[in-house]
């Protein structure tokens, strides 16, 4: 073969992902290049700007106590940002939108719950964060509602706070220990809104991979890799670009089985054509002024609809502008007709923000979006049948995504596995030393 440049290690994929994995190997010491097939970084952690409005990629917010602000602050990331909450919280049951409970006494109070539904869910969230929730890794979220809660009011409510906590409506099909840990983090910390949209985070985490010495190749896909001596031979349209020692797939699953399809593919595809992805469909739109400013949050009880004002926590709109999220969550095994969704959230917003369409600047309707490409799933024990950072069988090829490893959802698992896929390279890890962070597969 050619003498093409050597690097320590490729990464290819520049999400969130693969820029920390880039990072942590490069203040490592490693030479590292960095392979983004789209002319921009970030994945779906972009933002558009319209009309002075700042739209994510759909509702999007950190979870602090999730794992991944710890990485964040290693890598020395700045943003800014807030936690949603205080006044202008909703739920809404049978189409009527009631306070949402912040305590004890307004739960008592409200007139969303029966008096003996109101007893059990003040139990039921008083002992909810010492809750030992891996137990239920291997029970579905159904079952565990259907043989631990009493009441179908508190049923509806627990199952609204998973489907806001993980972004998921598959009750029949998600972990409950999964879901409730996720529950427990949501609760516990709390969330961020974070300023100017997560493309700040994304501007962050490209500034520290520059500052470490990566060189971030843009604009540029990698068809395949190949096996070459001890390392890989990375691959650009009909030629090869370079050597690397190791290899971190920073990409969705189907990419990474088919960059490797003549080498670790088929170990890899056994796990993925299993796994079932998390979709949502997203409404967002931005507004001259709130028709109804004391609404600010609302969330479906009996239905999986979700709204949030996040240019009330957050810096995303003009001056006495309203950037607005309204989300149904989708369930995988249900047709969802996009033109049917859209109006259901149009009449959404119209019952949280009546009058809506007269303030409307800019909009755009997402009929499916990608939230992760993996819903953790009880047949498979939750967040530990996922994929692991290293792949079976194939030396220095290792993984990272919001789709692998055992810990975290979203964000929290992008970053958590990236940082475990960088220790490894940069500990000589590999196959034969790695064996229990292996690919795992879904039952």
């Amino acid at each position: 073969m050619q003498d093409w440049k050597t690097y320590n290690s490729a990464v290819i994929g520049g999400g969130i992902a693969g820029l920390t994995a880039a990072t942590l190997l490069a203040r490592a010491g490693k030479s590292v290049i960095l392979y983004e097939r789209s002319s921009h970084l970030g994945g779906r952690a972009g933002s558009v700007v319209g009309n002075e409005f700042v739209f994510n990629q759909g509702p999007h917010a950190l979870y602090r106590g999730g794992g991944g602000m710890e990485v964040l602050r290693e890598l020395g990331v700045e943003f800014t940002g807030q936690v949603p909450g205080g006044k202008g919280m909703w739920i809404s049951v049978r189409g009527k939108l009631h306070k949402q409970p912040g305590g004890i006494i307004s739960l008592m109070a409200s007139q969303a719950f029966t008096i003996s539904a109101k007893l059990e869910l003040s139990a039921f969230l008083a002992k909810l964060g010492q809750l030992d929730v891996a137990q239920w890794n291997w029970v579905s979220l159904s079952q565990w509602l259907e043989e631990r809660v009493k009441h179908e009011q508190v049923r509806q409510l627990v199952a609204a706070l998973c489907r806001v906590s993980t972004y998921a409506n598959a009750p029949d099909l998600q972990s409950a220990g999964a879901s409730l840990r996720q529950v427990q983090i949501a609760l516990g910390a709390g969330v961020l809104y974070l300023d100017h949209g997560w493309q700040t985070l994304v501007g962050e985490l490209r500034r520290a991979a520059a500052e470490a010495g990566v060189l971030l190749v843009v604009n540029q896909a990698v068809h395949q890799i190949q096996p070459d001596g001890a390392g890989w031979a990375i691959g650009i349209e009909k030629d090869y670009a370079c050597r690397a020692e190791s290899v971190v797939l920073a990409v969705p699953p189907a990419v990474a089985v088919a960059l490797t399809r003549d080498t670790a593919g088929e170990i890899m595809a056994e796990s993925v054509k299993k796994m079932i992805p998390v979709e949502a469909a997203c409404l967002d739109i931005g507004l001259k002024r709130l028709p109804r400013p004391e609404h600010r949050f609302a969330l479906g009880i009996d239905r999986p609809f979700y709204f949030s004002l996040h240019s009330a926590w957050a810096k995303l709109a003009p001056e006495s502008g309203a950037l607005i999220h309204a989300a149904k969550y989708l369930h995988p095994n249900q047709s969802n007709d996009a033109k049917a969704v859209e109006c259901e959230l149009e009449d959404w917003l119209e019952s949280i923000q009546p009058g809506w369409r007269n303030e409307l600047v800019v909009r755009r309707y997402l009929p499916k979006m990608r939230v992760y490409p993996a819903l953790a799933m009880a047949s498979a024990g939750g967040l530990v049948g996922r994929p692991g950072p290293v792949v079976t069988g194939v030396k220095n090829l290792f993984l990272a995504g919001d789709w692998v490893g055992d810990q975290g959802l979203l964000a929290d698992a992008a970053l958590l596995s990236a940082k475990r896929a960088a220790q490894l390279v940069i500990r000589g890890e590999s196959v034969q030393g790695c064996l229990t962070e292996a690919v795992g597969l879904y039952s």
